[in-house]
């Protein structure tokens, strides 16, 4: 499985680091044959919203030799979403198998028109802007939709993470994989579509 993290200035960096510490598991685990991931960017360097810097090697490379495209959130995903030579870029992801994003990251996805006619979720202070996007906004913490997989807000990206984990290998593995990051929040066995607020808790 070939990973891209599509980073960008002014990201939220847990948005990222969560999901990136629990999948990157599978491979330091040995549970998964080929896991590679690439740090992806429109430039050679980005610098989150609390000015942490980040060194990119793979500068607007053609996504679709991709597995998995993930798209973490922040402030400027709201104005990314208008832009053209950006959402074009990540439209070349689009025969990508897993499109996933956390917080308003899907606002990205769904200006690449990936969340036509599916279900998402995204940070509670932006469902509305997602409406469009999507035949329906879901006020959860993760929604799945096929091979659609969205986060709601920051550290749900810990959620997500364990949840993939969980879904391509199984319980046992998520559930060695939350130890080793210490998180006791996670709950196995909720592999259903979507999961829904004030029901059970993941």
């Amino acid at each position: 499985m070939k990973i891209a993290f599509i980073l960008f200035d002014k990201m939220t960096t847990l948005d990222f680091v969560g999901f990136y510490d629990a999948v990157s598991w599978l491979k330091i685990l040995k549970v998964k044959e080929g896991v590679t991931w690439d740090l992806c960017a429109n430039k050679e360097e980005i610098t989150d919203d609390r000015g942490m810097t980040i060194k990119i090697k793979h500068v607007c490379p053609d996504l679709s030799g991709y597995d998995l495209l993930f798209i973490p959130g922040g402030m400027p995903a709201r104005e990314l979403r208008y832009d053209t030579e950006f959402v074009s870029w990540i439209k070349s992801g689009s025969a990508v198998q897993y499109k996933v994003s956390v917080c308003t990251g899907a606002l990205l996805l769904g200006a690449a028109g990936f969340l036509h006619g599916k279900m998402a979720t995204t940070n509670p202070s932006a469902y509305e802007l997602l409406t469009p996007y999507c035949s329906e906004v879901v006020k959860a913490r993760i929604v799945r939709d096929g091979d659609t997989l969205t986060g709601g807000g920051v550290s749900a990206s810990i959620d997500l993470g364990l949840y993939f984990v969980e879904s391509l290998t199984n319980a046992d593995v998520a559930k060695k994989v939350q130890k080793m990051m210490d998180y006791p929040y996670y709950r196995t066995g909720n592999l259903t579509t979507v999961f829904m607020p004030n029901d059970k808790p993941i």
